[in-house]
Formats: structure tokens, C-alpha cells, sequence
């Protein structure tokens, strides 16, 4: 019997304790079944009728049921399901939408994640509408709130495309901590020039229009802004914009150091 995750982590001998089980209170089977991907709500009714799961081998068809994803083995057609409690998307964050999980005006981040149960999911920061680039989206809010705080000084690098030549001088003020117009200046940066009117900067907050304002307070504006990395998490350069994959577990891990 093959045995495997709907999220992409295989095992043929995976034991209840192992690294990949979580301490998870009791949950309805209809609802575990969908958090997993296997179908919306409404479809695994039918999918429960049709027999086609098990919970300890033995067959069952009632979604009020509650399971133990610690202790019960469940099998959808043959295959047993193990449960992640957290999930952790990397997002290739396209133009025109925004960072949010519901708008009614523009389509948000989680929209792009049609194939996915976004129950619980949200995304890690924001970026501009007008801003692409890497966006993690994830159910774990502990981590989330670690990668966000201003007191843990996460690194963020951009690319930037300015509409002018920009000189030593004002990279230099702007690395030392340019004035934007808020209580504190911004905490000192790196920028990297690639080309007189080309850069990547690195910043380690997530002020309202952050990047656009350091520039513009030397009198350049900002024509394109793209995320390349958020901590140790670096853009996948094989993702489209509107592309997104699970992170590997050793891009989560990075996330939590």
C-alpha cells in the first residue's frame, strides 16, 4: 500500500510520533478530508456514501465522525492521508492583486491558490498592488508574527527599477537611515547597484510604502519593485508570476531560526 500526504511529503513507514505528526485536537472527518485537499465539503459527503474512506481499516460514511490525527490511520481509496497542521506556500505575488484574503474590489493573493483550501490561510506582510514578487502564505500564525516583528529584524531584498541615475550620495543616505516622514527614520539598509538606474536593497522593516518612499525621498521614484527574499527564503526563479509551490522543509525551517 502506498502511503502518502496530500501536501507532498511521501512515506511507505511513517508512525503515529513521528516528526510529521502534530498534537491536534479531535476533528470532524468531513472536515479533516477537506483540509487535506481531497474535495470541497460537499463533495466528500459523496465520497463518504461511496465508501472510498476508512478510518482503521474499516469503512466509513458519516462526516460527523470525529478522528485523531495522531491515533486513527484514514485511507482514501487505499491511500493513507498523514495531516500537517501548518502549511507554508511560497507565492509568486503577480501585479493587479492584492495582498489580502478578501477584497471586494480586486482579486487577493489566495484567489491565485484556487486549487488549494484556503481555510486558515493568509499572507505573511503585504506588498503593493503594483509590487510582484515573493509572498509566503501560511496557516502558522506564531511564525508569521516572528517574521513580521519589527524587533527581529527579518531581511527583505528588492529589486528596484528607478526613473533616474542614482549617485553614491544618495545611496549613501539612504543606507545610513533616510528620513520618510514618520516618527523614527528607517533603520539603515544595504543597496546594491546593478546598473545606474537598477538596484537591490535590503531592509529589515515593512513600513506602508517603505521602498518607494526611501527613494523618493531623494527625489527618484520607483517604476518597478519586485521581492527577490524574505529571510533565508529566496524567490524560486523556475515560478511565473500567479505561480506559487509548497516550500520545502528546509524553507521552513529557515523561516523559524
Amino acid at each position: 500500500m502506498a502511503f502518502f500526504t496530500i501536501w507532498g511529503r511521501i512515506s511507505e513507514n511513517r508512525p503515529p510520533g513521528s516528526f510529521l505528526w502534530y498534537n491536534v485536537c479531535m476533528i470532524r472527518l468531513d472536515k479533516y478530508l477537506s483540509n487535506m485537499n481531497i474535495a470541497s465539503r460537499s463533495k466528500v459527503k459523496e465520497i463518504l456514501k461511496g465508501g472510498r474512506v476508512r478510518v482503521n481499516s474499516k469503512v466509513e460514511t458519516k462526516g460527523d465522525v470525529k478522528v485523531d490525527p495522531e491515533v486513527d490511520v484514514i485511507e482514501f481509496d487505499g491511500v493513507r492521508i498523514f495531516y500537517e497542521q501548518y502549511r507554508y506556500f511560497m507565492l509568486y505575488k503577480p501585479q493587479g492583486c492584492v495582498s489580502a484574503t478578501k477584497d471586494r474590489l480586486s482579486d487577493t493573493v489566495l484567489d491565485i491558490l484556487k486549487d488549494e483550501n484556503t481555510d486558515g490561510l493568509f499572507p505573511v506582510g503585504r506588498l503593493d498592488k503594483d509590487t510582484e514578487g515573493l509572498l509566503i502564505i501560511t496557516n502558522d500564525g506564531k511564525t508569521a508574527h516572528e517574521l513580521l516583528s519589527p524587533a527581529k529584524h527579518v531581511d527583505k531584498k528588492y529589486l528596484v527599477h528607478l526613473d533616474k541615475l542614482i549617485d553614491d550620495a544618495a545611496i549613501a543616505q539612504i543606507e545610513a537611515g533616510i528620513d520618510i516622514g514618520d516618527d523614527k527614520p528607517c533603520l539603515p539598509c544595504e543597496i546594491e547597484k546593478i546598473e545606474d538606474d537598477k538596484v537591490f536593497i535590503t531592509i529589515r522593516e515593512g513600513r506602508f510604502h517603505q521602498v518607494k518612499r526611501m527613494f523618493a525621498a531623494v527625489g527618484i521614484t520607483v517604476t518597478f519593485l519586485k521581492r527577490i527574499s524574505m529571510g533565508a527564503v529566496l524567490l524560486d526563479e523556475s515560478l511565473k508570476p500567479g505561480e506559487y509551490r509548497r516550500l520545502t522543509d528546509e524553507e521552513v525551517q529557515s523561516l523559524k531560526k
